[in-house]
Parts: structure tokens; sequence; C-alpha cells
């Protein structure tokens, strides 16, 4: 395993600042909008840029590699990062900042793209799972201690700008200066939403509203955090608590899947986050912000970012085992139309309902991934546990087409590209029972 790891350590490196950049991006900027004077519904746009980015990333970076090589795409993209973060201290106006924004999502789909491409092809089968875990786990609490570097400096200030400017501009020099050859090109995405709705309702509709709720949580968590007046070191354990969520449920709640119909277990996580949102909502309005309130935020976000890594099984669990890329990669194309939409609702209930509007959009979007999952159950019969994938974590802020790539289910043969470019033909399809 050592061997392995070994000469990605500079790759990792590189994502450790990438991800300490992306952290701080990701909270400095709804906060200092806020002290801006944007309203909630500009936020929400900021919000929405980004997601729109990093699905076009995710649809247009595989041709730009192809054409240029990944270690110069990578370094573009990192030098653009940098660019876009400095010009965020620069032009304090709403309609900058959602181009801006929107040009960030677009590189960050493209680094993360890149940096999976090169795992997927330096590591062995045998050590496929290993790695991919030892690397979700590095980007996650690197983006979480990201979050942090918000107390280091005044947050009117444009010192954490350029903080957030120099981590990114860190992140090109491991990849530049490392020996390790180019790997194949990207996985490319084609989203045919006919195909997946067929292969799985509750997959499709699951995956969009897991998308409404993680970019609702994720723009205007910060944002309520500064409306109830925390500080910055409280609106990062705000966030930090959410995460730790994920972090204790997601695991237990996907093998709770691999026994028992996942159709029950994502209405199950969907009546988990309805409640608990409303209770956050009622805390909100009662102005109690203590350990209970903490304890349910850590509730709280073990279904935010869960409720997508159960639609991706599930889906997967009605397509054939060589259609697990083409499948996730869809289904993350509809969660990324969630993220555009999750924003401007949470925007319009917040300036409706004032801070707690962020609980309420994402109680309803909650209900709603509940209410038809369960619906679904009615319709078809589970599939049998011998046709099921096994559940895997998945970060969902931060999953590509590459992610799934280098996924354990995957299967590496079923999804590189040939010489001229073109997928491979796939096996006939094996007939499975849809939900």
């Amino acid at each position: 395993m050592f061997r392995q790891l070994l000469p990605l350590a500079s790759l990792l490196l590189g994502m450790v600042f990438l991800m300490l950049g992306g952290g701080l991006h990701s909270i400095i900027i709804p906060v200092r909008g806020q002290l801006e004077g944007f309203s909630a519904l500009s936020i929400g746009w900021i919000g929405t840029a980004f997601a729109i980015g990093f699905t076009l990333g995710c649809v247009i970076i595989p041709q730009l590699v192809r054409r240029a090589g990944h270690v110069r795409t990578f370094s573009t993209l990192t030098a653009l990062l940098s660019v876009s973060i400095l010009a965020n201290g620069l032009f304090v106006e709403t309609w900058w900042w959602i181009l801006l924004r929107a040009l960030s999502g677009f590189c960050f789909a493209g680094c993360y793209m890149v940096a999976e491409s090169w795992l997927n092809e330096r590591v062995s089968n045998e050590f496929r799972g290993s790695m991919f875990s030892i690397y979700a786990i590095t980007t996650f609490i690197a983006m979480g201690a990201g979050q942090y570097l918000l107390v280091v400096a005044n947050i009117e200030a444009d010192t954490l700008f350029m903080i957030g400017a120099i981590l990114y501009a860190l992140a090109v020099v491991p990849t530049a200066i490392s020996k390790a050859q180019s790997p194949a090109p990207l996985t490319e995405v084609k989203l045919d939403v006919r195909a997946l709705f067929l292969n799985s309702p509750a997959a499709a509709v699951g995956a969009t509203l897991a998308g409404v709720v993680t970019s609702t949580w994720s723009t205007f968590g910060p944002v309520f955090g500064q409306q109830v007046s925390l500080s910055a070191a409280g609106i990062a354990s705000l966030l930090a608590a959410a995460m730790t969520g994920s972090i204790l449920f997601q695991y237990p709640m996907g093998r709770l899947s691999d026994i028992i119909d996942r159709r029950y277990v994502m209405t199950g996580a969907g009546i988990f986050g309805a409640i608990f949102g409303t209770a956050l909502s009622y805390l909100t309005g009662s102005g109690s912000f203590g350990t209970l309130f903490y304890i349910c935020v850590i509730c709280y976000g073990g279904v935010i970012y869960s409720i997508y890594a159960l639609a991706v099984a599930h889906g997967n669990d009605h397509a054939n085992p060589s259609e697990f890329v083409k499948v996730s990669s869809g289904l993350l194309i509809l969660y990324g139309f969630g993220t555009m939409a999750g924003p401007l609702l949470g925007a319009q209930l917040m300036e409706l309902l004032g801070p707690g509007g962020v609980f309420t959009t994402t109680t309803i979007a909650h209900a709603g991934f509940a209410g038809y999952a369960f619906y679904r159950t009615f319709r078809n019969p589970a599939v049998a546990l011998d046709n099921r994938t096994d559940f895997q974590t998945i970060n969902a802020a931060r999953s590509t087409p590459e992610s799934y790539a280098l996924d354990p289910r995957s299967q590496p043969e079923a999804y590189m590209l040939t010489e001229e470019g073109e997928l491979p033909p796939m096996p006939p399809p094996v007939k499975v029972e849809r939900d």
C-alpha cells in the first residue's frame, strides 16, 4: 500500500492546498457578501453560478484536457482560481461576484477531475478502495480546515482573499514538479434524462432534490451564522458540525441500505432531515444556539450529505455493472441541476422567513425526497440483495465523473476511451427489475 501511495504523495499534497483554499473560498464569499450588503437573492445567484460553472466543467474539461494535457490544464485552472478569489476583493459588485464564482466552479470541477484521473491511472484495482478512502478523507479534512481560516484575519479586509490565492498557487507546485506521467483521457459525460428516469425514477428525483439540499446549506449556512450573530469561529464550527454529522451517519446509513430496501432508507433519511430541519427552525426562532442546537446540526448534517450517496447506490442497483460510471455521472448532472435551484429557493424563503428560511428550504426538499422514495416502494419490488452494488460514501459537494471512475465499484475497462477517443461498446444488458 505504501508503494502505491508514495508516487501520489505530491498529488495529494497539491489537493490539500487546493481544498484549503476552496474551504476558505466557500465560506468567505457568502459571509463577506452579507457584510457588503448583498441581498439574499444576490447571494443565492452567486451560489447558483458556482453550481452552473461546476456542472459545465464536468462536461467541458475532458475536451480541454485532451487538447492541452493534464499538467497544463491543472496549472491553468489553479491560476484562474487565484485570479478569481483576488478579483473578489478588487470588484465588490454582485454581477462580478456571480461571474467570478461561476469561473471558480468551472475550475474546481476541472482540478478535481484531473487529480482523480491521475489517481485512477496510478492505483491498481487491489488498492482502489483504500486509495479512494484516503483521497476522500484527505480532501474532506482539508476542506474543513480551510473553513476555519476565516478566523485568522479581519473578514472586512482583503487579507483572506490573498491567503486563498496563495493556497491555490501552492496547489500547482507539487503537480508541476512531479515526474508522474499523464494518465489516459478523462471520462466524458453524456446526459440522457429519460434513460436515467427509466432506469430508476427514485434515484433521478432523489439526486435532483439532494442537490437542492446540499447547495442551499453550503450557500446559506455561513449567511445564517452571520445573521444570528455567530462569531467567525462560530460560523466555521457550525459548518464543521454538519460535516461531522456526515462522517458519523453516512456509512451506517449506507450499510443499512445494503441490507433492506434502499427506498425505505431513503424515506427514513428524508424524514430524519425534515424533522431536524424543523427543529432547527424552531430553535432559531427562539434564539437557542446552545448545545442542543449543535447536536441538531450534527444530526441534520448526517442526512444533508448522505441522501445523494443513497440515490447513486439505488440508481446503480438497477443498472449493469459496466454502466456504473455512466449512470453515476448522469445522476451527478441531475444533482447539478438541483444545486442550481437550491440557492435561489433558499434566498426567497430567507427573505420571507428570516435566517430560519434556510432550514425551511431543506425541510421541503427532504420531505419531497422521502415522499417520492416511499411512493416508489408501491410501484415495484425491491432489488434482490445479490443484484445490489455495495454502498460507498460520497462527498457530493465535490464529486465528478472521475470520482466514479476511481470508485472501487466501477469497472475501469468498461469506460476507458479508445485511442480514437470513443467509448468501447457496452456488453449486452442484464435485465433487472426497475423500481
